[in-house]
């Protein structure tokens, strides 16, 4: 399989950017921030910490400029950084949850249930949040590869090249996230 091309100006303007060019650094971030910014979303289901993770991920990536390979496509790079920052932040979420969740040994601390009342939301609104936790249940691997092929509309070879993999792999990801995503779904809303 050959390599996406990198975009035309991509490899001069890291290279701009790696000597301290803010401009360069800007319109590298212009023209990347609305991708970077739609995977994190997708992936964490949550507006205000996707922003935080794009910011992240930006920050990683221009720290690391010298190890961005200039031949390839610096979209794969910072979307590879940013898939990185969704991992971390959702093992920084499953220990918080597990705290949160602690009952304190008096059992003094009621915490009132979050979730809306039955005439909060709208049906179409719940469903989608319902569907969104259910994505968010689905293991890294799955999840990555059902959200790059619908979210971002990449190509099978894209994603399988993007993930490193082959692209039976990703056709039987995309496959077993979708039966997994079907399996969840079907479940009564308490079991989520």
């Amino acid at each position: 399989m050959a390599p996406v091309p990198a975009r035309p100006g991509d490899a001069d303007l890291a290279t701009r950017a790696s000597h301290g060019d803010e401009d360069a650094c800007r319109a590298l971030i212009e023209c990347h921030r609305d991708a970077v910014y739609r995977l994190i979303r997708s992936q964490t289901a949550d507006a205000d910490a996707a922003l935080d993770l794009t910011q992240e991920s930006f920050i990683a990536a221009f720290t690391n400029l010298h190890r961005y390979d200039l031949d390839r496509p610096f979209r794969g790079w910072i979307m590879r950084i940013a898939l990185n920052k969704c991992r971390d932040w959702r093992r920084r979420q499953m220990v918080r949850r597990f705290f949160w969740q602690a009952q304190p040994l008096d059992g003094s601390l009621d915490v009132a249930d979050e979730r809306p009342g039955p005439d909060a939301e709208a049906s179409s609104r719940q469903e989608l949040a319902r569907t969104r936790e259910a994505i968010q249940r689905l293991p890294d691997k799955l999840r990555e590869v059902l959200l790059l092929r619908t979210v971002e509309e990449m190509s099978q070879a894209a994603v399988a090249q993007f993930l490193g993999v082959s692209q039976k792999t990703v056709e039987t990801r995309l496959y077993r996230a979708r039966l997994k995503l079907t399996e969840l779904l079907a479940k009564p809303t308490s079991a989520l």
